[in-house]
């Protein structure tokens, strides 16, 4: 039985992973909870699965990992505070499965110097679907990594079309039901750049080896090319529990807990290239990935501000890709990567971020 520790357990990851758990009572075992300031939802969660340790916040969630034994830890922390867990989780030897793709993002190199080879399964749809098509032949066979977009909302738009875009539009997802950031960033592709860096650190293939392809049905969630010219695709109907299943009990696979595509239906599924002119995020986050130390810690919080000010009125759709343009050709990375020099980073970038958008108004 693999004893699990859930860190953000009352959002959408965490409570998919207890449907997952709830329906599999006598292959895994809740030792821990953890959320943001949901006190009755965990307290009720607790109640259900017999726990006895919870946890609230970052600093509570990062003591809870080393104190509790534990085979795997989820984590499903969104944002740059999730580092913390993800070290301790790492540091600790459980098997992480990660879910906080900030920590790779904003943490790489830190992540880096503690991670075991295989300690880290990745939750990301996109990252879940490469790391089983990878399954398929060795590393030194892999030609290149080919992560799929739905597009978002404003697919086949030209950057002209999308100025006037409103918050509501921006949070009308086609596919996928998410928090407001997650679904922003999705709606300008940031989420697409943050997961290339992701995939660049997972899976250590260059970023000029790493495609990013749009795929509106969501049902092809990435792919592998490998050098004889064959592709393996990973395909099913867009469900998180698949991919949280696995990073729970990596490579075995729990049964029953997404539906099969049918077959029997005509169904037709599409591909088209990103349009970089209209969504420049893919490019900038390839930028900031390789100058590495402190840029996409930089790039990830300027990118948050910005997006609380389009929401608030004070900032255009186009705008949030141009704030975080201008925060990163503004940033100094100092020589190394700390974890006081990336809260320093992300302070920096949200202050330089804040004074831009205020500018620009």
């Amino acid at each position: 039985m693999r004893r699990v520790l859930i860190l953000g357990s009352t959002g959408s990851i965490g409570t998919q992973a207890l449907d997952v758990i709830r329906a599999n009572p006598r292959r895994f075992e809740v030792v821990g909870l953890a959320a943001g300031s949901d006190r009755a939802g965990v307290a009720a969660q607790a109640a259900e699965f017999h726990v006895e340790h919870t946890a609230f916040g970052a600093v509570e969630a990062e003591q809870l990992v080393r104190d509790v034994p534990a085979d795997v830890v989820l984590n499903g922390i969104t944002g740059s505070v999730g580092l913390g867990p993800t070290l301790a989780a790492l540091e600790e030897g459980r098997t992480l499965a990660l879910a906080n793709k900030e920590s790779l993002i904003v943490g790489a190199d830190l992540v880096a110097a503690v991670a075991r080879p295989g300690q880290i399964v990745a939750v990301d749809s996109e990252h879940s679907a490469i790391a089983q098509a990878l399954l398929a032949g060795s590393r030194q066979e892999v030609r290149r990594l080919v992560l799929t977009a739905s597009g978002g909302p404003f697919r086949g738009r030209t950057r002209a079309d999308l100025a006037d875009v409103t918050p509501a539009e921006a949070l009308a997802h086609p596919t996928w039901d998410m928090g407001r950031v997650v679904t922003t960033n999705s709606a300008t592709l940031v989420n697409k750049g943050l997961e290339v860096i992701e995939a660049h650190v997972l899976f250590d293939v260059p970023y000029e080896r790493i495609d990013v392809v749009v795929h509106p049905q969501s049902v092809v969630h990435s792919m592998v090319e490998f050098i004889d010219g064959s592709t393996i695709a990973q395909a099913s109907p867009p469900d998180m529990r698949l991919p949280i299943s696995l990073g729970l009990d990596w490579p075995h696979r729990v049964g029953g807990v997404g539906r099969p595509l049918d077959w029997t239906t005509a169904t037709t599924w599409s591909f088209e290239p990103l349009d970089e002119d209209a969504f420049p995020s893919v490019a900038l986050a390839k930028q900031v990935g390789r100058a590495g130390v402190t840029y996409p810690a930089v790039f990830n919080a300027a990118n948050e501000q910005a997006v609380d000010a389009f929401h608030e009125g004070r900032l255009s759709f186009t705008g949030i890709l141009d704030t975080v343009r201008r925060v990163v050709d503004m940033h100094e990375a100092p020589d190394a990567v700390t974890r006081d020099g990336l809260a320093e980073a992300e302070q920096w970038a949200r202050a330089t971020a804040d004074a831009a958008i205020a500018a620009s108004a």
